[in-house]
C-alpha cells in the first residue's frame, strides 16, 4: 500500500475497492515557513517584561482558519542577586503559551533563578505553541524577559563577560510556520 506526501498537494491515500479514484486529503498541509536566527547576545535588568530584540518573527496567514506552530529556542543566564528571570511568548501584543498566576508564582512560560558560582549558568529554554491567530492580517511573534529582581537576565550567552570556562554564545532562533486547516 503506497501513501504519498506531498507538500504542495497535501496527503494521497491508495486507491480502495469499490472507489473510483485515490483519496485526498489536505488539511494540515505546512503552506509556509518563516525563521529568524539571533546570533549576538541581548541583556536587561528590566523588572517590566521587554523585547528580546532579534527573537521575533512576522507572518502573514493566507487562510483566516489557517494555524500558525511557533517553535523559538534559546541559551539563556541570570546574574547573580535576588529574583529570576522569566519569558514569555506574544502574539503582536497578546500573550499566548502562558501559565496563570497563582499565590507568588509569576505567569510566564519559564522562570529561574539557578545560578551558578560567579552569578551565571547557561540553560537552553525550547518552547512551542500552536496558535489560531484568525487574520490574514501580518502578524508578529515575539519573545520578552523580565527580572524580577532587577538584576541581570541574559540571552544568548550564559554569563556577562563571555570568559567563564564551559560557557559559549549560542545562537537563538523563532520559527513559524502557517498550517492549513
Amino acid at each position: 500500500m503506497t501513501v504519498i506526501i506531498d507538500g504542495t498537494a497535501g496527503i494521497t491515500f491508495p486507491v480502495t475497492a469499490g472507489s473510483a479514484s485515490a483519496v485526498q486529503a489536505s488539511s494540515g498541509r505546512v503552506l509556509q515557513v518563516v525563521s529568524t536566527t539571533k546570533t549576538d547576545t541581548f541583556t536587561t535588568t528590566s523588572t517590566s517584561f521587554t523585547d528580546i530584540t532579534g527573537i521575533s518573527v512576522s507572518i502573514t496567514p493566507s487562510s483566516a482558519t489557517s494555524k500558525i506552530f511557533v517553535t523559538c529556542s534559546f541559551q539563556f543566564g541570570v546574574g547573580s542577586g535576588s529574583g529570576y528571570a522569566i519569558f514569555r511568548m506574544l502574539r503582536d501584543a497578546t500573550v499566548i503559551n502562558n501559565g496563570v498566576a497563582a499565590g507568588s508564582r509569576s505567569s510566564g512560560i519559564l522562570g529561574t533563578n539557578i545560578i551558578g558560582a560567579d552569578g551565571n549558568t547557561g540553560q537552553m529554554l525550547s518552547t512551542n505553541f500552536l496558535d489560531s491567530p484568525s487574520t490574514t492580517s501580518a502578524t508578529t511573534y515575539k519573545m520578552q524577559v523580565a527580572h524580577t529582581g532587577g538584576n541581570t537576565a541574559l540571552v544568548g550567552t550564559g554569563n556577562t563577560d563571555g570568559n567563564i570556562s564551559g560557557q559559549v554564545r549560542s545562537a537563538s532562533t523563532i520559527t513559524v510556520m502557517e498550517i492549513s486547516a
